[in-house]
């Protein structure tokens, strides 16, 4: 099931569902690899496709997926938003071995909502940085509706600058690794730290459709 959430004429974004999973997993480790370390995809690297779609499917339960679609049809963007019930293992605990509640907020009442899953093409011809806008939007919008949460992300470093840019205010967790070809870095966020992002970019995806 694509559940139109947004659409222009040159793209459309849906919301999505668990059977989009090995596509959304093929596209972001095809997009990681042709833009990290430019090269497509060997056959080795379809174990990690099937690792990616494996973990997502424990998460799907609670996450919430979005695509961007080219009128074409062809996926040009993906991201993930998940509400952690603090017994699954969530990526960070897996490449970092950080407990987040331990090291941000233990108390019973704090909730943390994990965003993943997060690629675009760049290559696909439409400006992109209108898509990584809504895109984040999007995954951050739960956070900003619920009570004393916080974002959880593995980032790319370079990603991660944009964001800070953009006015994520964000607290890495440990030091990077290489992760799916980029130097990637745990992160999170408070909602006061997504406001500043949130209020700006938050008409570009509740805008008039055209």
């Amino acid at each position: 099931m694509e559940k139109l959430i947004w659409s222009s004429n040159d793209y459309d974004i849906f919301e999505v569902g668990p059977e989009a999973l090995y596509e959304i997993s093929s596209f972001v480790i095809s997009q990681n690899y042709n833009r990290h370390s430019k090269r497509f995809l060997s056959k080795k690297d379809f174990r990690e496709i099937e690792y990616v779609f494996n973990e997502e499917l424990e998460f799907s339960k609670f996450s919430i997926l979005y695509i961007v679609r080219d009128k074409r049809r062809k996926l040009i963007g993906s991201i993930r938003v998940f509400k952690w019930d603090k017994t699954l293992i969530t990526p960070m605990q897996k490449l970092f071995n950080i407990s987040p509640d331990e090291l941000i907020d233990n108390s019973v009442t704090s909730n943390y909502w994990h965003i993943g899953r997060f690629a675009i093409d760049f290559l696909c011809g439409i400006k992109t940085v209108t898509i990584f806008k809504q895109l984040m939007i999007l995954a951050v919008d739960p956070i900003m509706k619920d009570n004393n949460s916080y974002m959880l992300a593995e980032t790319d470093t370079k990603l991660l600058k944009v964001m800070n840019a953009l006015g994520f205010e964000t607290s890495k967790l440990s030091k990077p690794i290489i992760y799916l070809s980029s130097e990637t870095v745990p992160i999170f966020a408070t909602k006061a730290g997504i406001s500043p992002f949130y209020k700006r970019c938050y008409p570009l995806i509740v805008q008039k459709r055209s």
